[in-house]
């Protein structure tokens, strides 16, 4: 039935090839931009500020853009933000060839730039991915809703998961550039695909003041003592996972040893992980059910980060990012409904990265500087484990 969508629907097929194309190129500045940033500075601060930018947005402007997108033209959003983000793409590619060359007096001011332009980045996609979340209804039926929304989300994760960084790392290896300039090009390319869409007017949501939209948004997260609880859980371990995800790139470098195109790979195996969930996850939630299943994924993502940052070598770190992976996604699937929650301390999480490592390093050495933000998600998330197993209980 999804083949046939893909062949009788052609704004659907339109809709899914641009997902694609700029899922490609997603996945390859997931690599890219904290590479680069390696490359203009070896200062673990400077480099969790760029991280943060790229993360501010969505704690910013989820919520707004969410009510605004309600009463906006999605489908010209989506073309408007894919050439936006083109642009913003090319100012990286101008910041490469000014700042890298002189990367030693330019690193800081580059760096600097290079978050402007991250931050500018995460904004657009803010816009973008919550008009692509809301135009499929215009695009397919409602009895192929679900399957058409399946099949496009299991193609965006295999471009932006397992395609994206390998290519990333071998493009880095001929050029640092490139990577960017495909990413730039998959945008231009997903603007035009979704210019063609030729779409039905839709009923524009009932214009009520913007405030009140939004106070009933936050009303609604906090008036459960499971979302109350799922909310500290998530959000505190939103910010030790991105402290240490923050540092992988430098992790990969320094600690393991690894090129543009091994750290490539390592996210890919590491993605692994989260496809076997997604696979696996709602058979082990009808086995165990949903208590179990969220007291189990804690555990792996405790025993991932404490493998990462106590036994540090390729072999683990393929079994750590795995586990890490993996944990996600089976959290996700109980969870689907509250995973909005804690995207405000992702940003304070990069921050913290960097900051751990620069604060320590002077006491412990580089090298153990940079394992501790993996050590710490890893003991942080043990202490939430046991927190969950006695205060999260789902209904049943």
């Amino acid at each position: 039935m999804g083949t046939s969508l893909i062949r009788t629907n052609r704004n659907y097929r339109l809709h899914l090839s641009a997902s694609v194309i700029s899922n490609l190129g997603d996945g390859v500045s997931s690599l890219a931009f904290p590479w680069l940033a390696t490359l203009l500075t070896r200062d673990a601060f400077l480099i969790s500020l760029v991280v943060m930018a790229g993360r501010l947005p969505w704690f910013l402007f989820a919520l707004p853009v969410g009510v605004w997108t309600d009463r906006a033209d999605r489908q010209r959003t989506m073309v408007r933000t894919d050439l936006v983000r083109m642009l913003l793409t090319f100012g990286v590619i101008g910041l490469i060839y000014a700042a890298l060359p002189r990367a030693t007096e330019a690193g800081p001011a580059a760096i600097l730039i290079l978050g402007v332009l991250t931050f500018c980045l995460g904004t657009a996609e803010v816009f973008r991915d919550n008009a692509a979340q809301t135009i499929m209804p215009q695009i397919v039926a409602d009895k192929d809703l679900e399957r058409a929304n399946g099949q496009m989300w299991s193609a965006e994760q295999v471009m932006n998961q397992f395609v994206g960084p390998p290519l990333a790392g071998a493009l880095i290896a001929l050029g640092v550039a490139l990577p960017f300039g495909l990413d730039a090009a998959s945008f231009g390319a997903a603007a035009l695909l979704i210019s063609a869409l030729v779409l039905p007017a839709h009923a524009l949501s009932p214009r009520r003041a913007f405030l009140t939209e939004l106070k009933e948004g936050f009303v609604w997260l906090k008036d459960h003592a499971l979302i109350r609880r799922l909310a500290i859980v998530l959000g505190i371990t939103n910010a030790v996972f991105t402290a240490a995800i923050t540092m992988l790139a430098l992790y990969a470098q320094e600690i393991l040893h690894l090129g543009a195109f091994g750290y490539g790979m390592l996210l890919t195996a590491g993605a692994a992980g989260g496809v076997l969930a997604g696979l696996i996850g709602p058979r082990i939630v009808a086995r165990f059910g949903q208590d179990r299943t969220v007291h189990a994924s804690m555990i792996v993502f405790a025993s991932a980060y404490l493998v990462l940052g106590l036994f540090p070598s390729r072999l683990t770190a393929v079994i750590g990012l795995f586990g890490d992976a993996f944990g996600g996604v089976l959290w996700n699937v109980v969870t689907v409904s509250y995973r909005f929650l804690g995207w405000g301390m992702m940003p304070l999480g990069a921050l913290l990265g960097g900051t751990i490592v620069n604060l320590s390093e002077p006491f412990v050495g580089r090298e153990s500087a940079l394992l501790l933000p993996f050590t710490l998600a890893g003991g942080v998330t043990v202490a939430l484990t046991i927190y969950g197993i006695f205060r999260i209980r789902f209904p049943e």
